[in-house]
């Protein structure tokens, strides 16, 4: 089937490529985190269905870029009033897929979807642009010039909004664009190009590749028919493709995982900082700006890792669509089992797991514990 119903929204699962739905040979599978239920056989691109959406994107690209940012912008409205339609079909469809909190796809994430599309047509209108002006009797005008293709390949924790972050600049400014979203989170950007079709977007002007890194990611970063690449990611895989896109003279844009500290001194109001601490685990913690690293003055750390577990305790942990819940899954038990490594690698070493440690047996294998690990070597892996 290329059109599954996922809590009654129905979303295909084909690319979009060139303004039409292409299937591949081959399909994996899209399983939900809340309770591993299978949601649908995805398309599973690779080399051929990178190079035809780069293709589309460049036949599509002399007419999107002599458009001016007023009429691109007309489109870009209508796109970001389509999306406002279709918050709580796409806050159900990422909310299954990912298993982040329904409630805060409806009231932050999709609006930010939105919000990306409007605010970046409005800088291009009334922003980008530059007065003239006199140097030793000579007048410089400045101007800024569509590049061409845009790859954008995004993650699986905010894996819309993520994406819209790129393509809200990449399609105001003249680029056209090649999607690659996360493989274990596809559904939204799959969604979201109905969306773009129905504002009016021109054939080719946006296009989603889905699939794996190496087998799709890879061939849309090496081809030369390519101008910009945006990756949100790890850094090894971020090094790949700055190799990739090195043969080709291709400009990069990365935004990368972190290990963020929060420090907490003597002086510090301790309730507040055990709040501020307790909220690293948003999004069960998949967050790549999340401060995971807890950096305590020795004179307040008990007192502070006392109040941190009588803290966490009180976090509410189950299924993301309910209202009361707090942090909801893990993404996926590939991620799971790397996240139980750390854990068991930093016990191993001589850490102290002060608090949780392991999979939550009574909600399901997905739902890993709110954990902290205390007394970890300077220089260990955690």
């Amino acid at each position: 089937m290329s059109v599954i119903s996922v809590a009654g929204v129905e979303v295909d699962t084909r690319h979009w490529i060139g303004g039409r739905r292409v299937a591949s040979e081959s399909t994996f599978d899209d399983v939900s985190p809340i309770d591993g239920s299978l949601l649908g056989q995805v398309s599973r691109g690779g080399r051929a269905e990178a190079d035809a959406a780069v293709a589309a994107a460049r036949e599509a690209f002399p007419l999107w870029s002599r458009m001016t940012a007023d009429e691109r912008g007309v489109i870009l409205f209508r796109l970001a009033d389509l999306i406002e339609e279709h918050i709580e079909p796409l806050s159900i469809l990422e909310t299954t897929d990912n298993g982040s909190l329904l409630r805060s796809h409806r009231r932050g994430v999709m609006p930010r979807v939105a919000m990306n599309i409007r605010f970046f047509a409005d800088y291009a209108i009334n922003r980008l642009n530059h007065p003239v002006f006199e140097t030793r009797g000579h007048d410089n005008h400045v101007s800024w010039d569509p590049s061409g293709v845009a790859v954008i390949i995004t993650p699986w924790n905010a894996p819309l909004m993520l994406a819209t972050w790129r393509i809200g600049p990449a399609l105001a400014s003249g680029d056209t664009v090649v999607l690659k979203p996360p493989e274990w989170a596809p559904l939204t950007a799959s969604y979201f190009a109905d969306l773009t079709a129905q504002a009016g977007l021109p054939a080719g002007v946006f296009n989603v590749v889905q699939g794996f890194g190496v087998e799709a990611g890879a061939p849309l970063t090496e081809n030369a028919g390519v101008s910009r690449i945006c990756f949100t990611g790890s850094v090894p895989t971020a090094k790949v493709i700055a190799r990739a896109a090195a043969e080709n003279l291709i400009p990069c844009s990365f935004e990368l995982g972190g290990k963020s500290p929060t420090v907490i001194l003597d002086d510090a109001d301790l309730d507040l900082a055990v709040d501020l601490a307790v909220e690293q685990y948003d999004n069960a913690g998949q967050v790549c700006l999340a401060g995971t690293r807890l950096l305590v003055q020795e004179g307040v750390a008990d007192a502070f890792i006392a109040r941190f577990r009588e803290r966490a305790a009180q976090i509410r942990q189950g299924d993301p669509r309910d209202e009361e819940t707090q942090i909801g899954p893990n993404i996926h038990l590939a991620h799971i089992e790397r996240v139980q490594g750390f854990v068991d690698r930093a016990r191993q070493d001589g850490a102290t797991i002060a608090y949780g440690g392991t999979v939550n047996t009574e909600l399901g294998a997905h739902y890993f514990q709110p954990t902290l690990v205390v007394d970890a070597l300077a220089g260990s892996e955690i």
